[in-house]
C-alpha cells in the first residue's frame, strides 16, 4: 500500500500533488468542524431542550443552563429576546459556511487536478500511441476528481446535519421565547 502511494506521488504531476494535498487538507477541515460543531451543539441542545421542558412543566424563570439565562430582561420584551436568538443563531451556525465552500469547490479542485493531468499526459504522447498508452495516464489523472468528490460527500452531508442540528435548537430558544413573553402578558390579564 505505502509503495503503491510513493509510486503513485512519482509519477504525479506537481499540479495533482498539490491538488490532493489541498483536498487532503479539506478532509480534514471538514472532519474537525463537524466533529467540534457536532458535539457542541448536541450538548447544547440537550440543555434548551431541557430548559424548554422546565417551562412545560410550569417553570416561569430561565433555567441557568439556557441560553437566555445571560439575556434575561426584567420587562420580557418579546423583541428583546429575538435579538437574543439572533445571536444564538449566529453561534449556532458558525463553521457551516467553511463546510458549504468545502463541499461546492472539492469537485472543481479535483476536476482540476485531472484536467491538467490528462493535458500533461497528451503533451508527452507521440504520434500512433495505442490505448494501452493513453489509459494508464488518464486512469491516474482521474484520481483527482475522485479525490475532489470524496471530500465533497461528507461535507455536504456534514452541512446538513449541523445545519438541522442549529434548527432544533432555534426551535427550542423560540419556544422558550414564547414561554416566557406569554407568561408575563398572561400574568397581567389574570
Amino acid at each position: 500500500m505505502f509503495d503503491l502511494l510513493i509510486d503513485w506521488f512519482s509519477k504525479s504531476s506537481v499540479v495533482t500533488i498539490f491538488v490532493v494535498a489541498l483536498l487532503s487538507l479539506y478532509l480534514l477541515v471538514t472532519l474537525w468542524i463537524f466533529v467540534y460543531k457536532f458535539l457542541f451543539l448536541r450538548k447544547w441542545m440537550e440543555l434548551e431542550k431541557s430548559s424548554t421542558n422546565a417551562f412545560l412543566h410550569g417553570e416561569t424563570e430561565v433555567s441557568r443552563d439556557s441560553f437566555f439565562y445571560n439575556c434575561q430582561n426584567r420587562k420580557m420584551i418579546k423583541s428583546f429576546y429575538e435579538g437574543c436568538l439572533e445571536a444564538a443563531v449566529k453561534e449556532a451556525t458558525v463553521g457551516l459556511t467553511i463546510l458549504s465552500i468545502i463541499a461546492s469547490t472539492s469537485p472543481f479542485i479535483g476536476l482540476f487536478g485531472t484536467v491538467v493531468g490528462i493535458l500533461e499526459s497528451f503533451s508527452t504522447f507521440k504520434e500512433g500511441v495505442t490505448l494501452s498508452a493513453v489509459a494508464p495516464a488518464i486512469s491516474e489523472a482521474l484520481i483527482a476528481t475522485a479525490f475532489g468528490i470524496l471530500v465533497a460527500i461528507p461535507a455536504y452531508s456534514f452541512h446538513l446535519i449541523l445545519k438541522r442540528k442549529a434548527f432544533e435548537i432555534t426551535t427550542y430558544l423560540k419556544m422558550q421565547i414564547n414561554f416566557m413573553t406569554s407568561s408575563k402578558s398572561d400574568g397581567e390579564r389574570l
